[in-house]
């Protein structure tokens, strides 16, 4: 088929190498200028360079303009493919193409709409991530599903590992809806979106620790935010602490939440909810790093105890 591509960053690079490996004719490739910003410049693989390697016109924008929906045009696509593009795509772009334009999304539509779905979806607990390709309408990640491809969360599992598990699962999930579409005989499955859920972009003050979190819901966070997006942190003495490595206590504390108040299994214990009445387990830290870089094994750094706090 003759597919124009919409995609940034790895999970484009993923995305683009599986249509050239399938087989499909690429006439023009549409991504973003490369960015510092933190969570674009994570997994930032360049689809610009991967296009130019296999002699694909590129097209640098920021969002589907007049332009671009001209070029897009000219390049009489079967169908457009789309995966982490960060800005809104153009209703006229839809249902330009016979076959429409698809998403590849990493969640298991519809729950994790939005932003950063696989790291939410650690931190909230859900027992699975996956990837949907669906096909584009004028909401977002709405739209009827062709293929769905999922994964378990383990109990053990970081943010960086599920990430790349996700995007491993491309190339299939690109091959089962390419052959469906070719069949003449594509099964669309309707989304229910009474059982949609949405994230929000996330921020540096999505990172920031709440100890009015139960322990095993900090723990996940913890996980989620591992190397190299930006850790979960919190305040010590007035001074920013990450916190990279944590686990639930083995047993139960009373106090006051964010109190740093004993050593347990080879890190310090930190107070959450509810402490005062004793029956809560506590955050275990086992490793962080100080605000010069420098890391410590929470044993050692909480000697002293203290408290940990969301503000200054």
């Amino acid at each position: 088929m003759r597919v124009v591509f919409f995609g940034f960053q790895t999970w484009g690079v993923k995305t683009l190498q599986a249509l050239i490996d399938l087989g499909h004719d690429v006439p023009m490739v549409v991504t973003h200028p490369t960015s510092t910003d933190s969570y674009k410049a994570i997994f930032s693989d360049s689809v610009e360079e991967l296009a130019q390697a296999h002699g694909i016109p590129v097209h640098l924008t920021m969002r589907a303009d007049h332009e671009t929906i001209d070029l897009v045009k000219r390049s009489e696509p079967d169908v457009i493919v789309v995966n982490s593009w960060y800005t809104r795509m153009t209703d006229e772009l839809y249902d330009l193409p016979p076959y429409g334009t698809l998403n590849l999304h990493d969640s298991l539509l519809p729950k994790g709409t939005g932003f950063s779905p696989v790291i939410w979806s650690l931190i909230s607990g859900e027992a699975q991530i996956g990837l949907t390709v669906h096909r584009m309408d004028e909401d977002l990640d709405t739209g009827d599903i062709l293929v769905q491809h999922s994964l378990p969360i383990g109990p053990h599992d970081t943010g960086t590992e599920l990430v790349e598990r996700g995007i491993a699962l491309i190339p299939g999930a690109l091959k089962e809806a390419f052959a469906a579409l070719e069949s003449g005989n594509p099964q669309w499955r309707p989304q229910n979106k009474a059982t949609r859920t949405y994230f929000h972009k996330r921020s540096e003050r999505d990172s920031l620790i709440d100890w009015t979190w139960p322990a095993e819901d900090l723990e996940r966070l913890v996980r989620a935010l591992s190397a190299p997006y930006p850790p979960a942190f919190t305040l010590y003495n007035g001074e920013r602490i990450e916190v990279l490595a944590a686990k639930v206590s083995e047993i139960r504390y009373g106090g006051t939440p964010g109190r740093v108040i004993v050593q347990e299994g080879g890190g310090a214990v930190v107070c959450g909810p509810n402490a005062y009445r004793g029956g809560n387990l506590g955050l275990v830290i086992t490793r962080l790093r100080t605000a010069d870089g420098v890391e410590h094994s929470g044993a050692e750094f909480f000697r002293r105890g203290g408290y940990l706090t969301s503000e200054a």
